[in-house]
């Protein structure tokens, strides 16, 4: 099975909780009929990205990157690579790439899409069809930031930093499936 075909899966299987996101869902399956390259960052039309809503072990805080491309603290992911069996596989390694943490656990079901315009490594204006993703971390664990952060650090998912009042809809969506509800 191709990458292609397992975000297919994926996105066929799920069944996500409201209108909105359900359209999306839509709109992604049919970006990904009409395309085989979606899953590759060379793909300029726009391509499918993968993110963790990284949740510390009592899902009270979320593990955020100041992103320095961005300017704006985002969760943790990033670009498919040709090693990803999964795009779960996808949003794991990007969260253990980005956090530092190895003993992550992924609930492999997305919780959240979001179709955003960024210029991201190929220069030109493009899209990312982000499919996010829940990942655990252990208790106790202390992150480490990567190079590709400017900044990396928890924060209580009930009150994220200034400018990120659009991760609130990702947090109302994720610490429900972190807590099993």
């Amino acid at each position: 099975m191709t990458l292609h075909d397992d975000v297919v899966s994926t996105l066929s299987g799920w069944r996500p909780g409201d209108a909105a996101q359900e359209s999306l869902r839509q709109a992604y399956l049919g970006f990904l009929a009409a395309r085989d390259d979606v899953c590759r960052r060379e793909c300029a039309a726009g391509h499918i990205t993968a993110s963790a809503v990284l949740l510390d072990a009592d899902a009270e805080n979320v593990l955020l990157t100041l992103h320095p491309r961005v300017g704006r603290w985002l969760q943790l992911g990033g670009h498919c690579e040709p090693g990803d069996a999964t795009l779960a596989d996808a949003a794991l390694r990007e969260a253990r790439e980005e956090s530092g943490i190895e003993e992550l656990v992924i609930d492999p079901a997305p919780v959240h899409l979001d179709v955003h315009p960024i210029t991201c490594s190929l220069g030109v204006p493009t899209r990312h069809f982000d499919v996010r993703f829940v990942v655990r971390a252990p208790r106790g664990a202390q992150p480490v930031q990567s190079d590709e952060s400017d900044d990396l650090r928890w924060w209580p998912v009930d009150s994220l930093p200034e400018g990120s009042e659009d991760l609130a809809e990702l947090m109302e969506a994720a610490v429900p499936v972190a807590l099993g509800r």
